[in-house]
């Protein structure tokens, strides 16, 4: 069953019971009403029937009923008796007006309030009629015995009640065809944008997240429900474009991490096949052999270390924290470049406080430090200065490792911390590396509560800058 249906027959249903509700309430009101009335008419009716059945029993041969002129007033079929103790008719009158034979009520035995003095009323039907009945007014004398019967027909107030019964059938069925047919008008327009909603949907689940729904402003249901559809798109497209781009930069890693290891694989297998050969035999060639086995071994070993280092700090498990004095890390990396390279030490300045306490991992924030200045170095020409800075800013323990080299330009310098990406991809790996050095730093930075940035423009030079958080020990007082 749709939506618009539902609605539909819960509405009508609620208009329907309402209606059928005030229906009987008018109905019983009116009854009461009506009812009220002919009891009053046979409070009147008492004195002119009484006189009337008085007068038959002093002369029962008068025609006392429909002639005299308190009669006239009185209803056409009231009925009037005179009963003893005994219950036995002392006289009875009908006002007919006519010569059609008028049905008298039918009395209970025991009449109600037939020993009572007061004034009883109750309703009975007629005696060969079911379909008319009788209003009755009983009053009893017990001083003399006596019990006073006028009943007044209740023909009149049967038709009103059943023209009224007629005209709320036809109101109430007319109400209801009328108020269907306006609903199912009203909810079809209304739900139109919800049918909106669903084409709009479908044409989204077919893959196209660029769609958004109509409408979508606060100020209906339907639009407010726009709006958190369209808040919940445009999650679901930054997380399908995440996704997309993650698995981009997944395929791009396993394709350069392949093309990476097949080239140490391939000048092991290579000089494999030259031992196989023959090289065995020859003393020079074995020792070449072996050596660039063992070159190759080394650095696909290096490179997997830094493979697994990266998929280690990805999976977010946070390392063992202790206090690092980073002014002691960045003196070690500066002198251990300046003894790697012997040529460069001149280059190489360095400014740092006495000591720069961070909170964080000895061993990776020596990596950190040794990649950007090794990087530094290794990219620069001879002469080339390289400061190195460490600093405390706005509690941050600020490094700077900045360059005068060739710089980077700026499609190479929004993709340096990229895993296996070479700004100067002619360069051998043999002395480049894999490309893996700045992305560990990303990572380990990132791992550390930190960002790492690279400042550059082509044949200006480089500047890295590393923010960490101070540890507690540098937290003034």
């Amino acid at each position: 069953m749709t939506l618009r249906l539902r609605l539909l027959l819960v509405l009508v249903g609620l208009v329907a019971v309402a209606l059928l509700i005030a229906d009987g309430a008018t109905y019983f009101s009116l009854r009461s009403f009506l009812v009220d009335r002919v009891d009053q008419q046979l409070e009147e009716a008492r004195v002119p029937v009484g006189l009337d059945l008085a007068a038959e029993i002093q002369a029962p041969e008068l025609p006392v009923g429909g002639d005299s002129r308190r009669a006239r007033q009185l209803p056409p079929g009231t009925y009037g008796e005179l009963r003893n103790a005994a219950g036995e008719t002392l006289a009875a009158v009908t006002y007919t007006y006519s010569d059609v034979e008028q049905p008298t009520p039918e009395l209970p035995a025991p009449l109600p309030g037939a020993r009572s003095a007061g004034v009883t009323f109750f309703s009975t039907g007629a005696g060969g009629d079911e379909s008319l009945s009788f209003r009755v007014l009983v009053q009893g004398f017990p001083d003399v015995e006596r019990v006073f019967i006028v009943a007044v027909p209740l023909t009149d107030v049967q038709q009103t009640l059943g023209r009224l019964l007629l005209i709320e059938l036809l109101v109430t069925v007319l109400a209801l065809a009328g108020l269907g047919a306006l609903s199912w008008w009203l909810v079809k327009r209304e739900l139109r944008p919800l049918e909106a909603m669903a084409t709009t949907a479908g044409t989204i689940a077919a893959g196209d997240l660029s769609r958004r729904v109509e409408p979508a402003e606060p100020e209906t249901e339907v639009g407010r429900l726009g709006l958190a559809l369209n808040r919940m798109l445009e999650q679901i497209e930054q997380a399908f474009d995440e996704r997309r781009r993650s698995e981009e930069k997944l395929r791009r890693f396993v394709a350069d991490a392949s093309h990476e290891l097949r080239t140490p694989l391939t000048s092991i297998r290579g000089y494999s096949e030259v031992f196989r050969r023959g090289a065995r035999d020859d003393p020079e060639d074995l020792e070449t052999a072996m050596r660039r086995i063992e070159d190759e071994s080394r650095r696909m070993g290096v490179m997997v270390d830094d493979l697994l280092l990266l998929a280690r700090l990805g999976e977010g498990r946070r390392p063992e924290r202790t206090a690092v004095d980073l002014a002691r890390v960045v003196a070690d990396s500066v002198a251990d470049a300046g003894l790697a390279a012997p040529a460069r030490a001149d280059d190489l300045s360095l400014e740092t406080p006495g000591s720069l306490v961070v909170t964080g991992d000895d061993g990776q924030l020596r990596q950190v430090a040794a990649n950007l200045v090794g990087n530094a170095v290794r990219h620069t020409p001879e002469g080339t200065p390289v400061r190195v800075r460490l600093a405390a800013e706005e509690g941050l323990a600020v490094l700077t490792v900045a360059d005068e080299g060739p710089g980077l330009a700026p499609e190479h310098a929004a993709r340096v911390f990229e895993p296996f990406y070479r700004a100067d991809p002619s360069r051998a790996r043999e002395t480049g590396g894999a490309g893996l050095g700045l992305a560990i730093v990303a990572a380990i930075v990132a791992d550390h509560g930190g960002t790492v940035a690279v400042q550059s423009a082509e044949g200006e030079g480089a500047k890295f800058v590393v923010r960490l958080p101070l540890g507690a020990a540098d937290t003034p007082d």
